[in-house]
């Protein structure tokens, strides 16, 4: 095989393998819901959010059979600022589930992520919010909304 065809071909592989992000996916909706990118092939989900100058960035995904820890969604963050990962944070999560019930847990840092596990498989659309410490004591709180698993938005209420 020549060079450059095999190099062509390197490139179309890497090209149908690198998830691809609508402009809109990574904003925010006019009544200040998170919208993010919604993959059904490795239900995940992914959106950021700008919280006190800090970019957090929010990932839901399924979790895989043996690793699952206390759930079978990993709810994950990462906060940035000034492009810089921020380091040396206590971070608390809470989702409130469809049927208004809530759960609370403190997340554990997984490299450059924060992650928590959650039982997130009934339909319609959970509350996910994050409060995080940073090192100079300060606290910041933020949040939005995960369409849930089968990617339909149900217990929507005007201005939520």
């Amino acid at each position: 095989m020549n060079k450059t065809l095999s190099m062509s071909m390197t490139l179309m592989a890497l090209t149908l393998a690198m998830p691809v992000m609508p402009a809109h996916a990574a904003g925010m909706g006019d009544n200040g819901a998170m919208r993010g990118m919604k993959c059904k092939m490795h239900e995940k989900f992914l959106t950021r959010k700008i919280i006190d100058g800090y970019m957090v960035s929010f990932h839901v995904m399924k979790a895989q059979t043996g690793q699952k820890m206390g759930g079978n969604r990993n709810f994950m963050v990462k906060v940035e600022k000034g492009g810089q990962v921020q380091t040396g944070l206590l971070v608390n999560s809470k989702v409130v589930y469809p049927d208004k019930s809530a759960a609370s847990k403190m997340m554990m840092k997984m490299g450059d992520w924060y992650m928590a596990s959650y039982d997130m498989n009934q339909g319609g659309r959970y509350q996910l919010m994050v409060l995080f410490r940073t090192p100079d004591g300060n606290k910041h709180f933020g949040g939005g909304y995960y369409p849930g698993p089968n990617g339909k938005v149900a217990n929507t209420r005007p201005g939520v």
